[in-house]
């Protein structure tokens, strides 16, 4: 028998992340959407209903008592469909294996370095996901994460550092074209912004802040959203990115950036690698790890 009537589903997930942080535009950042996206899927949905589930209020959100009524029982039933769905996941053998990172550590470090992981072990099925952002990631989704961490990772996850943080800029060597720069001189060049997408991550201002500079009211920029086209821009010569250390190393290492100042910033953050505490490691989570952490020790200065 077919069930019904049921809504969209993406309008019961925009719901349930809008109800947990009171906010379409938190609520958005989660689901990477824009705030109008949101908005529009609590539109299709109250429609659906034909009942209003908040009250919009400026600056405030708060439900209607429909929508209180609602949110609870919406919030458990996908609770139960993660907790089945996860429950699927967990069939697999001990050599299955899901890695999750950022998309600066995949393009930028990791992936260059999986043939050789995979040569080395055959025999383990790996899986990668790609997504910016931890808090956009269920501890139920992944084996083994790498990510960049600033204060502390989330208790449920068990968190070993791989690398310290150390962020400089960096440009193409034709951007620079003979000249050397201090810190102060950057406020005068183009800066490639990182969009706030990925509130962690160090942005121009707090480096420029924390090397006595302030940031430009009206800075030479271009703003993007991901961050590994930034790193392209960069080597097209298109304006001055910041780089994290050992992630940009390949790029120095073969002359595509260099370094525009010795100057450096950081905020004692790191790259992390994570384990989620929900379940017992498998072997090839333990091989992978080890993995990781001699492809680390490798690249270290002597």
């Amino acid at each position: 028998m077919r069930i019904t009537p049921l809504p969209p589903l993406q309008c019961l997930v925009a719901f349930e992340a809008a109800v947990r942080h009171a906010s379409f535009t938190r609520a958005a950042s989660e689901l990477h959407l824009t705030q109008s996206a949101i908005s529009r899927q609590i539109q299709q949905l109250e429609e659906f209903l034909g009942r209003s589930l908040f009250v919009r209020e400026h600056r405030s959100l708060r439900l209607t008592i429909a929508g209180e009524q609602y949110a609870a029982q919406v919030q458990r039933l996908l609770a139960q469909c993660a907790e089945a769905t996860l429950d699927v996941m967990k069939h697999y053998g001990d050599l299955e294996l899901t890695v999750a990172c950022s998309s600066g550590v995949s393009v930028l470090w990791l992936t260059p370095r999986l043939p050789g992981f995979r040569a080395a072990f055959p025999n383990i099925k790996l899986r990668l996901i790609v997504r910016d952002g931890l808090a956009s990631m269920s501890p139920a989704e992944f084996d083994v994460g790498v990510y960049y961490v600033r204060h502390q990772a989330p208790a449920s996850y068990t968190a070993r550092r791989l690398f310290h943080e150390e962020v400089f800029p960096v440009c193409s060597p034709a951007y620079l074209a003979g000249r050397t720069l201090d810190a102060g001189d950057l406020a005068n060049e183009t800066l490639l912004l990182l969009e706030d997408g990925q509130r962690q991550w160090m942005s121009w201002p707090e480096w420029l802040g924390l090397n006595g500079v302030d940031m430009p009211k009206a800075p030479r920029s271009v703003t993007i959203n991901h961050y590994p086209q930034i790193v392209q821009m960069a080597i097209l010569g298109q304006g001055v990115a910041l780089a994290w250390r050992y992630m940009i190393d390949a790029c120095l290492n073969e002359g595509l950036l260099v370094r525009v100042t010795p100057a450096a910033a950081s905020h004692g953050g790191g790259y992390y690698v994570l384990s989620p505490n929900d379940r017992v490691e498998n072997q090839a989570a333990r091989i992978f790890t080890r993995w990781l952490f001699e492809q680390a020790q490798a690249q270290m200065p002597v």
